[in-house]
C-alpha cells in the first residue's frame, strides 16, 4: 500500500534520526507545524519541499511518492572476498552492458594504482569512483548504491552484493 504524503515525511525524519521539533528548528517553523504535514492535517508550503528534500537527503519525487527509495543497507562484517560489483549500463542506443566484478578485484586494483579496465568502449564507466565505491563497501555498504539517469537517455546502474 502506497504511504501518504504525511507518512513519506515521517518515515524519512525519523530515518535521519530527527525529532519534529529539530526539524522545525531547522526549517524555522514550529514541532506543531510538522505534526500537520506528518499527519495529512495540512501540507508544508510548496518553497518549503526543497528544503525538506535537503534536510532529509532525498529527491522531491521521493517526497512526492513519484520515485522509489533507493535502497541500501548496512551490513555487518561481510567478506568483501565474496561480494560482487555489479554495473548495469542501458544506453538510449539500445546497447546494454552488464558487468560482475568482485570486489577483490577492485581492491586489487585500486590498492596497486592500476586503472581500471575499459568495457566495451562506454563512456559511461570512465567515470565511476571504484575508490569511493570500495571505501562505502568496506563501511558496510550494500545495495543499490548508484541509479543515475543522463540527459541522453543513458542509465547506470552499481548494486553491491
Amino acid at each position: 500500500m502506497e504511504k501518504s504524503f504525511g507518512e513519506r515525511l515521517a518515515k524519512f525524519r525519523k530515518a535521519k534520526g530527527l525529532t519534529q521539533e529539530d526539524v522545525g528548528d531547522k526549517l524555522g517553523v514550529t514541532a506543531q507545524a510538522v505534526s500537520k504535514w506528518e499527519n495529512d492535517t495540512t501540507l508544508p508550503d510548496p518553497m518549503m519541499l526543497k528544503e525538506l528534500a535537503r534536510l532529509y537527503n532525498v529527491t522531491l519525487n521521493q517526497i512526492y511518492g513519484m520515485e522509489e527509495e533507493t535502497t541500501v543497507s548496512m551490513k555487518e562484517d561481510k567478506d568483501i572476498s565474496k561480494m560482487l560489483l555489479k554495473i548495469i549500463v542501458d544506453s538510449a542506443d539500445g546497447d546494454k552492458v552488464r558487468v560482475n566484478l568482485p570486489l577483490a578485484l577492485i581492491k586489487l586494483f585500486v590498492e596497486s594504482g592500476m586503472a581500471m579496465p575499459e568495457f566495451n568502449g562506454k563512456d559511461a564507466l570512465k567515470n565511476i569512483d571504484f575508490k569511493q565505491i570500495l571505501t562505502l563497501v568496506e563501511q558496510g555498504l550494500v545495495g543499490n548504491l548508484v541509479d543515475v539517469t543522463s540527459a541522453d537517455g543513458d542509465t547506470v546502474h552499481i548494486v553491491v552484493e
